[in-house]
């Protein structure tokens, strides 16, 4: 609910106020509540309050604890209240108002450096223990707030964001291009592997589900969570595991819509946006309240040129899951005139840094914009779904069926599929016998297509490194299977950072949080448990929400299976108006001797070469063209180190 700050002098020596004045000045670029500062001989701590829950309005924030000697400052809302006042055995006359950094100093008292395994919840926190003179911090288990430090001539310095951090005068504006190789090399969405790096050398970040440790000069830190597959559960009937899931997400679900504004949430015409606001609306309603929902549309003049079974404008199954679920007042937005190339230096001045997920950043920001108008301070999403409560690929699964020599449950599992799909029972059972005896490779990029200068990419070691963390030197995961790579993508901390880091920096001009009720811990922990005949079963795919979802939702939305909805094909549209400004820039951007140091020449003038060509719509999948913004974007970041 926070952006925070600290400074801790190791060498006892006081701090300096105008170093903490500056930090707290850059701050002041966000909307505050409150604004408050504390400090103690070689310890400083500041927080530029949001007050998002009904318990942080008027929340002293740094918070001195005299008798304990203790004090904290933290950007967090806790979601397991009612667990932790058993635990912690708080007062009942107290439990209503009592706060949620009350509870994490609280929780410090009583397990210490242990205590992070015991919050559910998005957090970020430092606590001074005076006592010790120890300076201890954390972040959630998914990184769901950042929190940036560096170390410098016995100086430790902690902030949400970045930009203060460098406002230091003993610290100095540097590219990290560990970082930048990293970023340059990796496919997908995932900015960099290592989690403890940024973009500015000498800063680093506390990467998700750690703790930090600091006391007499040494710093120490500790991974305290790590999510593995469990032992499945045993009901004695699927209606039973539904109940369950049911319960678990209900309360992760109804722990996120504690807030004293509006509540809103992000809706598509699928399945895990959909639960999300029909289990947030009927709690919502309980309380008087309506439900905002804000869902992209893609403008007027767009023509959609996907394929059948794919939609760009997913209007007609959102108002579906509108009219069923009622309580929902909902907003349809199709950012007129916005553009993933338009709203790129905005962007980058929140992110701080470059980012991959251009084809939705202009939208996705627009949505914060519009939420915060209708003064909504808790903004639902369902991001983790996919791997969580959604999980179940059918095909996979009647694979694995296939090699275990069940034939006559896969072959009926099949049938039912194919009608469900639309799609003929002979082309489904092709498919399943090519997943599982597969003959050809994955159709990777070669090292030599990639966008990293091969020079830079060997002097930095980085296909090394990444190699370390389970990535190709195509930057991919090195399994294609998907049950894999869900065990690897929760084993691994970086497949999350870079969207949580932009849920952090729009939460702050914003003033509003996203909750993703998909990824609370207890839900990925339930979710882990199951065995898979819950995921896909009776031709289902995505069995377990699309059964735990009745009555919740509409049939034609819940059983849908044959129109898949997709977001951001219109993002090559939206540029036209613009190309001509965008092939200017790129042709500057091709002679820049800085941006040339760390980007393949020949494979982006090969991309460049293409702008010749004029431009389509359906060019949103063009190779080229990701080619050509992924390298504006760097282009642009390393401006700031001219």
């Amino acid at each position: 609910m926070s952006a925070i700050a600290g400074l801790l002098h190791m060498d006892k020596e006081p701090v300096n106020k105008d170093h903490y004045k500056t930090i707290m000045k850059e701050l002041e670029r966000f909307p505050a509540n409150d604004i408050q500062v504390w400090s103690k001989d070689h310890i400083f701590l500041g927080c530029h309050a949001q007050w998002i829950t009904p318990e942080s309005v008027y929340e002293q924030l740094p918070f001195y604890e005299n008798e304990s000697d203790l004090a904290i400052t933290a950007d967090a809302i806790i979601d397991n209240r009612e667990e932790l006042f058993e635990k912690l055995q708080i007062d009942r006359q107290k439990r209503k108002t009592i706060t949620d950094s009350s509870l994490i100093l609280l929780a410090y008292r009583k397990w210490e450096e242990d205590c992070p395994r015991y919050l559910v919840g998005d957090f970020a926190f430092m606590i001074w223990d005076g006592k010790n003179q120890k300076l201890f911090g954390a972040r959630d288990f998914s990184g769901s707030r950042t929190l940036y430090y560096l170390i410098k001539q016995s100086k430790f310095a902690f902030c949400t964001t970045i930009r203060p951090l460098l406002s230091l005068p003993y610290v100095e504006n540097e590219l990290n291009e560990e970082w930048l190789a990293e970023y340059l090399v990796i496919a997908g969405m995932v900015d960099v592997a290592d989690t403890s790096i940024t973009p500015y050398k000498g800063i680093k970040q506390l990467p998700p589900a750690h703790s930090i440790s600091i006391k007499d000069g040494d710093i120490s830190l500790r991974r305290y969570c790590v999510l593995k597959s469990v032992e499945p559960l045993s009901f004695k009937s699927d209606h039973e595991y539904i109940e369950a899931f049911q319960e678990v997400f209900r309360e992760a679900v109804h722990s996120r819509t504690r807030t004293h504004k509006m509540v809103g949430a992000q809706l598509s015409g699928g399945l895990d946006s959909g639960s999300i606001a029909s289990f947030a609306s009927r709690k919502l309603r309980l309380e008087n309240k309506q439900l905002q929902t804000f869902s992209y549309i893609p403008p007027d003049d767009f023509v959609d040129y996907t394929a059948n079974h794919i939609i760009a404008n997913e209007t007609p199954f959102i108002k579906s899951t509108v009219n069923y679920v009622g309580n929902i007042k909902d907003h349809y937005l199709d950012f007129k005139g916005q553009s993933s190339y338009s709203e790129m230096d905005a962007l980058l001045d929140i992110m701080e840094m470059p980012y991959k997920f251009y084809v939705n950043s202009f939208w996705l920001k627009g949505i914060f914009e519009k939420a915060n108008s209708l003064d909504v301070g808790v903004l639902l999403n369902g991001g983790r779904g996919n791997l969580s409560i959604s999980w179940g690929h059918a095909l996979p699964y009647y694979a694995t069926l296939l090699k275990k020599l069940k034939w006559i449950q896969m072959l009926s599992e099949i049938k039912k599929f194919s009608i469900n799909v639309g799609s003929g029972r002979k082309t489904v059972l092709t498919s399943v016998f090519r997943i599982a005896f597969p003959f050809v490779d994955r159709g990777q990029l070669k090292t030599n297509e990639l966008l990293i200068n091969p020079d830079f990419a060997k002097r930095s070691n980085v296909f090394e490194k990444i190699n370390e963390y389970g990535l190709d030197e195509n930057g991919k995961e090195y399994s294609s299977d998907p049950y894999e790579q869900r065990k690897h993508h929760f084993a691994q901390l970086y497949h999350w950072n870079a969207s949580n880091t932009l849920a952090t920096k729009l939460s702050l001009p914003y003033s509003l949080w996203k909750r993703d009720p998909t990824n609370d811990i207890r839900v990925i922990q339930y979710c882990l448990s199951l065995p898979e005949n819950q995921y896909v079963q009776n031709g289902l795919d995505r069995a377990l929400i699309r059964r735990g979802t009745e009555n919740y939702l509409p049939d034609n939305v819940r059983l849908n299976m044959k129109i898949r909805g997709v977001q951001g094909a219109d993002w090559v549209h939206r540029m036209i108006p613009n190309w001509n400004q965008f092939e200017s820039e790129v042709d500057i951007m091709c002679g820049s001797k800085n941006l040339l140091e760390f980007v393949n020449k020949d494979n982006l003038m090969r991309a460049y070469s293409t702008l010749k060509e004029g431009v389509q719509p359906d060019h949103a999948y063009s190779r080229h063209l990701k080619v050509l913004m992924d390298s504006l974007m760097v282009y642009r970041f390393l401006k700031n180190f001219d």
